[in-house]
């Protein structure tokens, strides 16, 4: 199949919510069984068998056997009562219906239990991974024959590895401006010396013959950080407080747990602003960078977010570089850019191929942006449409990709490419995400007439599902902007108080989860960092602004089979039948 028949044959991609690829598919399965057991037995001719059929026969053996099936049967029966993410039934959380080449993938490869620690655990599991991240970086915008990355455990690790790379970086430049203070008695401004970028640091290196090496014992991080801090506050006579991190407060909890596993300290999460929409105030950010100059405060890194947990926003990711592009030609600042895109990285597919409708403007220039930031944090477990758990770090070259490294004896040897295990938070790294995503890159491609086209439809469809709920249920009152496949609203008459609404509205979602038939979440939005947002949707309907949070109840589309107008109808149909059942009686109370 080529790749522009991908998208329109898009059903062949999933085993489907009947299961309707069955047949096909099980013999795929068979398949790659079967492959795995000829592999075993064509490897190494003259090895004998282990076990023969007279032990295979014994009481011991079978009964073990029997055990393992009793076992399975078991865990099979407790599975009936997982929640069934397949269906578009299921419009719950970032989860959806899996792509059969991210299945296939991850199953093949975890037959091999390839460990992409190194390449002696792994010696196909890390070239998968090496050219999977050279797709991902080219969808994202970035150069494939530059960018670099691997596979994460999630999102919240690909976050954690973006963090512990800008820290290695500013780390070797204050390190260098403590030692300059302290031998040479040469006093750079501090704040500038904090983001000189690479090729300051190597000049000044040279310009006073500076040994690389020698910069070790004035490191924050490779010594004692709290004689650091003293070390600094003597060196330029002020109080050396640390460096902060500058986040949207639109944030995802990785971040919070990131200031505090990276000895930040909590203090050191400076939040940004967020407009009336719900997005990075860009603005708010210019102002606190000025704010940290003022306090001497070094920024380790400025995060976007591309696909926001609650709402599925995206920030302004184009403004936001604007505006570290603006002061690095004025001041010569190099501030780090992270774009946190775990959810909608993804969406760059649809600036792949041919062009796509379905982005605004604005996020197409936000999400085009991407590929100009250091680093990126995706999910191929979320939009990628593969197995649990699936993450991805991608920086734009090997420099940015650059950190401490350390040694392990046991896997030390002299290697031409260095393995990635001193460079992963991570040691041990199965590669059958790796795979999965490699796979389903190959055989749909991330473009508009693939994998970019079913989510194009999935907007498409959360679109339909919300002008449909409007039309027929006045009291829905959907939070805008509403621009990917994550639908929030909330549920009031007009002029009604938000503690009533968001009493409603709760009551509404209780309903929905003890209701078998559907599967949707809720989000709330509180306190200062969405009080904008609040107070836009509350007036929008002239309601009395009596609460400081907001209950929303969230349905993410993405599963694919939402695209099938008689799916969409029905299910459709039926939720606005229980919103009508279920909240109307609200309004005699």
């Amino acid at each position: 199949m080529t790749t522009n028949q991908a998208s329109g044959a898009y059903k062949a991609f999933f085993l489907g919510p009947k299961a309707e690829n069955e047949a096909w598919v099980r013999s795929e399965f068979q398949a790659i069984l079967e492959h795995w057991f000829q592999w075993r037995k064509d490897l190494f001719p003259g090895d004998a068998p282990v076990s023969v059929k007279t032990e295979r026969r014994t009481p011991a053996y079978l009964e073990a056997r029997e055990r393992m099936i009793a076992g399975l049967e078991d865990l099979t029966e407790l599975l009936e009562d997982e929640l069934p993410k397949f269906t578009p039934r299921y419009i719950g959380h970032m989860v959806s219906d899996l792509t059969l080449p991210a299945l296939m993938g991850h199953f093949a490869m975890l037959l091999h239990n390839p460990n992409n620690t190194s390449r002696d655990a792994s010696k196909v599991g890390q070239k998968v991974e090496a050219e999977v991240i050279a797709m991902l970086a080219e969808m994202m915008g970035f150069d494939p024959t530059r960018a670099t990355g691997h596979i994460t455990g999630g999102g919240t690790v690909a976050n954690f590895e973006a963090v512990w790379r800008a820290r290695f970086r500013q780390d070797h430049w204050l390190s260098l401006a403590l030692y300059l203070a302290e031998e040479r008695g040469v006093k750079l401004d501090l704040f500038s010396a904090a983001h000189m970028g690479w090729n300051r640091f190597a000049e000044l290196l040279a310009e006073h013959n500076v040994p690389l090496d020698d910069l070790r014992g004035y490191s924050g991080v490779a010594t004692n950080p709290y004689e650091f801090g003293e070390r600094m506050t003597r060196a330029f006579d002020q109080p050396y407080r640390g460096p902060i991190l500058l986040v949207p407060e639109n944030k995802h909890f990785s971040w919070t747990k990131a200031t505090n596993i990276f000895g930040y300290g909590e203090h050191a999460f400076w939040p940004v602003a967020l407009d009336a929409r719900g997005k990075m105030d860009v603005t708010a950010l210019a102002g606190l960078i000025q704010k940290a100059k003022q306090e001497t405060r070094p920024i380790s890194m400025v995060v976007s977010v591309a696909g926001t947990t609650e709402t599925g926003e995206i920030d302004p990711v184009d403004q936001v570089q604007a505006v570290l592009n603006a002061v690095r030609e004025r001041e010569g600042w190099d501030i780090w850019h992270h774009v946190d895109a775990a959810y909608g990285g993804f969406l760059c597919s649809l600036l792949r191929g041919e062009p796509s409708s379905v982005l605004s403007d604005a996020n197409t220039a936000a999400l085009a942006a991407i590929g100009q930031a250091h680093s990126v944090t995706i999910d191929p477990h979320k939009l990628g449409y593969v197995p649990y758990s699936c993450g991805a770090i991608i920086t734009k070259d090997e420099q940015a990709y650059a950190v401490s490294s350390f040694k392990a004896p046991y896997l030390e040897r002299q290697l031409e490419v260095p393995d990635k295990w001193s460079t992963t938070l991570e040691g041990s790294r199965s590669a059958a995400g790796a795979a999965a995503t490699w796979l389903t890159g190959k055989t749909m491609g991330f473009d508009t007439s693939g994998l970019g086209g079913v989510i194009a439809e999935t907007i498409v469809a959360c679109r339909a599902f919300r002008e449909r709920l409007v039309a027929e249920l006045p009291f829905v009152r959907p939070l805008d902007p509403s621009e990917t496949n994550i639908l929030c609203y909330s549920l009031a008459h007009e002029g009604m108080s938000l503690k009533t609404s968001n009493a409603a509205t709760e009551a509404v979602f209780d309903r929905f989860v003890a209701c078998p038939e559907f599967s949707v979440s809720k989000t709330t939005l509180s306190g200062k960092a969405h009080a904008k947002v609040i107070e836009r949707h509350v007036g929008a309907y002239g309601g009395v602004l009596d609460d400081d949070r907001l209950v929303l109840i969230r349905c993410v589309f993405m599963n694919p089979f939402w695209r099938e107008q008689a799916v969409a109808e029905k299910l459709t149909a039926d939720i606005i039948g229980h919103l009508k059942d279920w909240f109307l009686p609200a309004k005699a109370a």
